[in-house]
């Protein structure tokens, strides 16, 4: 199975939640591709460095890294993203572009989206925590 890693199943991974836990199964399989979108890098970043400072910033990236990999935006997905990010928030109350990035990006890889989000709730090419 291929998965696309969302910042929250990557942030509830790192605080050992219930929800991390399940997240854990999968993120720490072998048998399973994992993809992480650059936008995931810099927001799960920017809450470690902020909450964590800039040393576990480094770690929890190069884990990151280490169990997936990066998935970088590029013009293909950005505009799939931008078409996705326009029809979904008709339908989803505060739903982020971030959140259209994760779903373009699981969308071009042929990948589910492993989050816990509500935003995501319903859609198909999704696994919620």
């Amino acid at each position: 199975m291929r998965y696309v890693i969302d910042s929250f199943a990557w942030l509830e991974y790192f605080i050992g939640s219930p929800k991390g836990k399940v997240a854990q199964e999968i993120i720490d399989s072998r048998a399973d591709e994992k993809f992480t979108p650059t936008i995931c890098v810099a927001e799960v970043y920017a809450k470690s460095l902020k909450n964590e400072g800039e040393t576990m910033a480094e770690t929890r990236r190069n884990f990151m890294r280490d169990r997936s990999a990066v998935a970088p935006l590029n013009e293909g997905t950005a505009v799939e993203a931008a078409k996705i990010d326009v029809a979904r928030k008709k339908e989803v109350g505060r739903w982020g572009l971030a959140d259209s990035v994760v779903l373009a990006t699981a969308r071009e890889l042929n990948a589910k989206v492993l989050t816990g989000d509500a935003h995501f709730e319903g859609l198909q090419d999704v696994v919620m925590l």
